[in-house]
């Protein structure tokens, strides 16, 4: 997501319309993958960035932008070319608006559907009223708009529900976009289960029962990309790890009464009952993941500043000039 003196850039901007009722609004992406970390892909020999270039597949010169046009292949080697000013002929409605069509049920929609979510608000200092009755009334309804919108040459349906004082709104797939669970499942084979495995299945869920908080989720494989980057700075030698192995169920009863033995035995003795939520504790090894390497004294001054932003953080991880 792009930044600029003013704040994050919209993705779109347009029109939000309820029947009459209609109010300015800009939509701007509600995730952002930008503090992963992302690898450059370089020449072995001599270490420098690979570069693409596009080119005509059969004699192999550079083509460039200007001459590079859309087009659909009918068969082999035959295509249709389609222009850009033919394309911004047959632009919809939805590209400058956002039409509520009806509204449903959460309930009713498919996860399989969901594709991302956006961030939706009015677009400068007129139309708040007009947003705020549309907000209001899908909150009072209790129930989600479903509207169309153009991004990236696509129309999209979205789904739009109230959150604090905006509104998220969640693009949506077509049918034809959605594989039929049956092709996957027809092989599943029908297997009775039985009620004592159910009571030592269910028993294994109460135990690992809790409450969903995204803050003491930790993405494993990003840290281990951070610890390694940070150990081939420190010239440490790299040394594979032992993959964990799969083990052959044989007796599935036998295995559902260890399960419950060892989750049982994790519990500490007269743990209180799930009480008010706690802070949040480092993961192991996270805060050796967030030492710079230069030293422990560097460390502790750079923990002890807090960073004023979640973009920062990689930055601490890594150090200066990672890309």
């Amino acid at each position: 997501m792009e930044f600029c003196v003013h704040g994050p850039r919209a993705n779109w901007k347009g029109f939000l319309r309820l029947s009459l009722v209609t109010c300015p609004v800009a939509l701007y992406p509600a995730t952002s993958e930008s503090e992963k970390i992302s690898f450059n892909q370089l020449n072995r020999q001599t270490g420098h960035r690979i570069k693409y270039i596009k080119v005509d597949q059969d004699t192999g010169d550079e083509v460039p932008n200007e001459d590079i046009v859309k087009g659909y292949e009918l068969e082999k080697g035959q295509f249709i070319e389609v222009t850009k000013e033919e394309l911004e002929e047959i632009a919809l409605e939805s590209t400058r608006t956002i039409e509520i069509d009806e509204f449903v049920d959460k309930s009713e929609i498919d996860p399989r559907y969901l594709i991302r979510p956006y961030y939706l608000r009015p677009d400068g200092k007129v139309g708040h009223d007009a947003f705020a009755v549309i907000r209001e009334t899908i909150r009072e309804m209790n129930k989600v708009a479903i509207g169309r919108v153009v991004l990236t040459n696509r129309e999209h349906i979205i789904a739009l529900e109230p959150m604090d004082k905006g509104l998220v709104g969640t693009l949506l797939r077509y049918p034809y976009e959605v594989r039929s669970e049956q092709e996957y499942f027809d092989e599943i084979q029908d297997v009775k289960v039985t009620k004592d495995m159910l009571d030592l299945a269910r028993h294994i869920v109460n135990q690992k029962a809790g409450t969903f908080d995204p803050e003491k989720f930790e993405d494993h494989y990003e840290s281990a990309l951070v610890e390694l980057i940070n150990q081939k700075r420190a010239g440490k030698l790299i040394r594979p790890k032992e993959r964990p192995k799969g083990e052959n169920v044989v007796d599935l009863m036998e295995a559902l009464r260890q399960s419950v033995g060892r989750e049982k035995a994790t519990e500490p003795a007269n743990a209180p009952k799930k009480s008010a939520k706690k802070p949040r504790k480092a993961a192991s090894g996270q805060k050796e993941m967030l030492m710079p390497i230069a030293g422990k004294k560097q460390a502790k001054e750079a923990g002890a500043k807090k960073q004023p932003a979640r973009s920062q953080r990689r930055s601490a991880w890594l150090g200066p000039n990672v890309c």
